[in-house]
């Protein structure tokens, strides 16, 4: 690379040209390209003066060396300056954003020419047409292919030598009538290849051309008297006519054309396209487009028409613009129209633009607001449901947990304004129930719970969930009544089978639209009551079973057997400890009975 001193002489040394020039960065990479009826005036004025734009400003500073090449006129730069940007797709030019790969639709070159999609071009001899940014539109023109016409499906190779040795049966493709049998020389290749024709006109948009072509044959059938092939045209020119009135018909003339309207919006621009082929819009792109250096609109126009119609491989010698100012391209003229179809096109494509942008802001603002009211909103629905008189900001869920009557639990999980609050939940160890049941467990924590808030005089629930049917419901009120807060409190049962809800005083049960935030929320909330309860209980009956095997040793104390499982963590380390050890820490006496029993219980060890 270059210094600073040489490259200033060498901007003072440009001529006073038509050109294309490139500016390079450190590394030898062009990072932009641009063209001038001025070489010199238009390069030096990067260097000359404080640009206000700060992408500009970041382009100069990387600048470490340029090329420049003179041509003869201002169209022939702009030809070698698309070319350029194509070539080497600089950081600092205007580029498409949207640069995912478009499906084509091929018509294979092989015998009996099968017809598909695909994202891939080869340089096989095959015919493309595409690129289709539209993929249902795409299908929808494979189906109508293949409900118009016979065309095989199957990849066989269906080459003359192939053929003679007859190898191959007709499909299922062939009794429906989707096919007529090539593989069986069922179909000449003749007239397979005049299908194919019809078809290349109906993908290449000509369906003007297909129709009068389809008429012409009617009428040739007609006149000798082939009335099933007639019937067969007039069927196919009606679905042709069904089809057009589906896609975009926007003129009775074969005309060819292509409509760009280019907007600016900071930090990008916008840009709508359209390909107009026998009146009918056969493509239609809308995108956002990468503007780095704010460069002026006819330059974002001149930047991007180049590579869009090379993108859909038009040829339209006619493009209408949103610019009033007629723009130097290469290969077609531009149009401002006033009035007619051309007017109506242009705002169609200003119309696209608009909705594309409007498309995004909301999508924008919709996630925000979704995120930041998803909770407040399914609270406001549950109030709803529920028929609540107040929304429910503060919620209450308790679930119990036991294992065959074991450990019993109960759980509190807490939810303020839609959202955990995981500083108030609570779990209860169940003390004055024995055995399995459920529904003494529930009483006994509401209970439990609600005189508590009730004594220190803390702030109720809006809204308690009893994660049970009936029964847990009718002992929760139970224990509410007999505390005095059957009026402050609003109870309501969760039954797991079909997650219906059931309120005090109503037979039937309610159930949730299951797309609600309302049912969410209630999920969410026994989900979470579950789970709290779910591993106290698992943690309790963990330090039970650990030590339940001691508690059989007469002559050891709880704080004793702590203190083993606190030195040596299982009964195995305690079995492969020295006597002495134990004796150690718990002292003889007890040491003795411990192996005593260790060495009478051997299957406690497990």
């Amino acid at each position: 690379m270059i210094s600073k001193d040489q490259l200033a002489d060498k901007v003072n040394t440009l001529p006073h040209n038509p050109g294309v020039y490139q500016f390079l960065d450190q590394n030898g990479s062009i990072i932009y390209v641009g063209k001038a009826i001025d070489l010199k005036k238009r390069v030096s004025s990067y260097f000359q003066k404080e640009h206000l734009d700060g992408k500009t400003r970041t382009l100069v500073k990387l600048i470490c060396d340029l090329r420049f090449t003179v041509v003869q006129n201002e169209l022939d730069a702009l030809l070698l300056e698309n070319n350029l940007i194509k070539s080497y797709k600089p950081r600092y030019n205007v580029l498409l954003k949207d640069d995912k790969t478009y499906p084509w639709i091929v018509i294979k070159n092989e015998a009996f020419p099968r017809i598909f999609p695909t994202r891939r071009k080869f340089n096989d001899g095959s015919t493309y047409y595409g690129p289709y940014p539209n993929v249902k539109q795409m299908h929808q023109l494979l189906a109508l292919i293949r409900e118009l016409f016979q065309i095989r499906t199957c990849a066989l190779d269906l080459r003359t030598q192939k053929l003679e040795q007859r190898k191959y049966k007709v499909c299922l493709e062939y009794h429906i009538g989707k096919c007529a049998g090539p593989c069986e020389n069922l179909q000449t290749q003749s007239a397979y290849n005049q299908t194919l024709q019809a078809i290349r006109l109906l993908l290449e948009g000509k369906n003007f051309s297909l129709i009068q072509q389809l008429k012409k044959d009617m009428l040739a059938h007609a006149s000798t008297q082939a009335f099933e092939a007639a019937q067969r045209c007039k069927e196919l020119i009606d679905a042709l006519g069904k089809y057009q009135a589906k896609s975009m018909m926007v003129s009775d003339h074969t005309q060819n054309f292509d409509v760009c309207y280019v907007e600016k919006a900071q930090p990008d621009a916008w840009l709508s396209y359209l390909v107009i082929c026998e009146g009918s819009i056969v493509h239609a792109y809308t995108s956002k487009v990468s503007d780095p250096l704010d460069v002026p609109l006819e330059t974002l126009y001149r930047q991007v028409i180049p590579q869009l119609r090379g993108h859909f491989e038009s040829s339209s010698k006619e493009i209408v613009v949103g610019l009033n100012e007629p723009l130097l391209l290469a290969d077609a003229k531009s149009l401002f129209p006033k009035i007619g179809e051309k007017k109506q096109l242009l705002e169609m494509a200003m119309n696209n633009v608009r909705h594309a942008q409007l498309q995004v802001r909301k999508a924008a603002m919709n996630k925000s607001t979704a995120v930041q009211n998803a909770p407040m909103q399914a609270v406001l629905e549950l109030q709803s449901a529920l028929g609540l008189s107040k929304p429910p900001l503060h919620i209450e869920c308790f679930d119990n947990s036991n294992l065959q009557g074991t450990n019993p639990v109960s759980a509190c999980v807490v939810f303020k304004n839609g959202a955990p609050s995981k500083a108030d939940y609570r779990h209860f160890n169940v003390k004055t129930v024995v055995g399995p049941d459920d529904f003494s467990t529930m009483k006994e924590a509401i209970s439990r719970r609600y005189s508590r808030l009730k004594a220190e005089e803390q702030p109720l629930p809006d809204l308690i969930i009893i994660d049970g049917g009936k029964g847990q419901l009718s002992a929760a009120l139970e224990a509410i009544e007999e505390l005095g807060l059957q009026h402050e409190l609003k109870l309501i049962g969760l039954a797991k089978r079909l997650e219906e809800l059931y309120k005090p005083g109503f037979s039937r049960s309610l159930i949730l639209d299951r797309r609600s935030l309302a049912l969410k929320l209630v999920q969410q909330l026994r989900d979470e009551a579950h789970r709290f309860g779910l591993s106290h209980h698992r943690n309790r009956r963990s330090k039970t079973a650990v030590g339940s095997a001691l508690d059989q040793v007469k002559g050891l104390g709880p704080k004793t057997i702590e203190a083993l499982f606190h030195e040596f963590k299982s009964m195995a380390k305690m079995k492969a400890a020295e006597p002495e050890l134990i004796a150690k820490k718990i002292g003889a006496a007890k040491a003795k009975l411990l192996f005593e029993f260790f060495k009478n219980d051997e299957g406690s060890l497990k």
